[in-house]
């Protein structure tokens, strides 16, 4: 990487934890300044705009998300303890550090849904992938006969994506995880269902 990639690089690492926990809106110049220790000048230099730090940190939150996710799926071959993967992973997210500001397809779709297009855009991606993630692992799993074969794809992914999420916010909002993990196992429950 050129010397301006690295510096970009360590702005968006630098910044993406603020993003996710203030927002695009609370982020201001002066946030940005104070996590990099760079000058305006050095951000404007790499950046366009506040809005151009704001997508890179989102592509940054979720690629972290999804490449944790990705492993942990991967680790094991059987459609029933992929789809455990997300369950466990909410349920403990006190665990990763960059869960601990919450989900950023949550975070930046409250905020973004109405205030800054460009982020909403990129948030109903994120959910979109997510959605189709889930509905292949299920798609996998019926016919591989480990999921039995009348479950609905779509139908599955968008409860659990609903659960996650509500149960998540629950969480941040209220600073306690009971309703989590009360969440959570029914989800896993849900899931055990579905075997073949």
């Amino acid at each position: 990487m050129s010397k301006s990639e690295n510096t970009k690089q360590f702005i968006v690492e630098k910044t993406a934890p603020v993003f996710n926990t203030k927002g695009y809106a609370g982020t201001s110049m002066n946030d940005i300044m104070s996590a990099t220790g760079l000058s305006k000048g050095c951000i404007y230099g790499n950046f366009e705009n506040k809005d151009e730090v704001a997508l890179a940190a989102f592509d940054y939150n979720h690629n972290k998300v999804n490449e944790h996710m990705k492993v942990r799926i991967l680790a094991t071959d059987n459609s029933i303890e992929r789809l455990l993967v997300y369950p466990n992973t909410y349920k403990n997210y006190f665990r990763y550090p960059y869960l601990l500001a919450g989900c950023p397809i949550l975070n930046t779709s409250t905020e973004a849904d109405d205030t800054h297009p460009q982020l909403r855009e990129r948030a109903e991606k994120a959910l979109d992938f997510w959605k189709t993630s889930i509905e292949n692992q299920i798609k996998r799993g019926i016919a591989r006969k480990e999921i039995k074969e009348d479950t609905n794809p779509t139908e599955i992914a968008v409860v659990m994506i609903s659960m996650i999420e509500g149960a998540f916010m629950q969480a941040k909002v209220t600073n306690r995880t009971k309703e989590l993990k009360i969440a959570m196992e029914f989800l896993e429950k849900m899931i055990i269902g579905l075997k073949a």
